[in-house]
């Protein structure tokens, strides 16, 4: 299993390298502009080609990054509809100057339509994005955990937008852990692991997983409330994610850490915690 963080972008695309180095990336994530707002700050062809100089020589790998915050994929008919569509198929295009070949998004909120809209328009909205957006870049939808009106927190839902995606080669999923674990799937013990992934095989496939985050809950099972925390020191714990982490059907992945970050020491901390767990 290949370990990463999410990178900061501050200062330009060219700073990356060292900030990856510098907490042991083999693998990462970033945003390719202020995540929180509308407004796109235009690619500088000069930091782009910083970018690809220092990542050429890196060996960090794959490279992912995450979809900005406001757009919601699962909205409709509606102007938020319009503008997470040409969002995240911006990130898409982005990316793609930037040689990053997955774009992470999260399902989104069904509002006051409910699940079932939800879902449909998730898949209808994927299928707009992709259909613009470059073919060298993968779409991955994430996992929600069921917070309000998200949908996606359940493998059923994200069969059925996977199963409504004109374009399944350019479709797939990355796992959240402490999703999943607030979602009701018990990562708590080993053999509660061993069922959760292959019940995801058997309704999604594992063919269309492609990234792991790994983050221990503050919340409760099954509590449907989204709560990161430090690797061990959550409800899902040690003997979970040691679990997760030697599965053999998980072994290969990529695994994004998306623990809480106060300085470069925290990411260090659980980077040391989830190695430790190896066999």
């Amino acid at each position: 299993m290949r370990f990463g963080f999410h990178v900061s972008i501050a200062g330009g695309f060219s700073k990356v390298r060292a900030r990856a180095d510098e907490v042991e990336c083999e693998t990462l994530q970033l945003f390719t502009r202020n995540p929180r707002s509308w407004r796109v700050k235009p690619l500088d062809d000069s930091d782009v080609a910083g970018f690809h100089d220092r990542m050429e020589d890196s060996g960090i790998s794959p490279l992912f990054t995450h979809a900005a915050y406001l757009p919601n994929l699962a909205a409709s008919g509606s102007e938020l509809a319009e503008r997470s569509v040409s969002g995240v198929a911006e990130d898409m295009e982005r990316s793609a100057r930037l040689g990053i070949p997955f774009v992470i998004a999260h399902a989104g909120r069904a509002g006051d339509v409910g699940e079932s809209k939800g879902i449909r328009c998730v898949a209808a909205n994927i299928n707009r994005i992709v259909s613009v957006a470059p073919e060298s870049v993968m779409l991955l939808v994430e996992n929600t955990a069921g917070m309000g009106t998200e949908v996606g927190y359940r493998f059923e839902q994200l069969a059925d937008i996977l199963d409504a995606v004109d374009c399944s080669d350019r479709v797939g999923v990355v796992l959240d852990t402490a999703h999943l674990f607030a979602a009701g799937y018990d990562l708590g013990v080993a053999s509660g692991v061993d069922d959760v992934i292959r019940e995801f095989d058997r309704v999604v496939g594992l063919g269309r997983l492609y990234l792991l985050h790994l983050n221990d809950s503050k919340s409760k099972c099954g509590s449907r409330v989204d709560r990161h925390w430090h690797i061990g020191q959550g409800a899902i714990g040690l003997e979970g994610f040691r679990a997760i982490v030697n599965h053999p059907l998980l072994r290969h992945m990529p695994a994004i850490l998306e623990t809480p970050r106060r300085n470069a020491a925290d990411d260090k901390r659980n980077l040391l915690a989830i190695r430790r767990l190896l066999n």
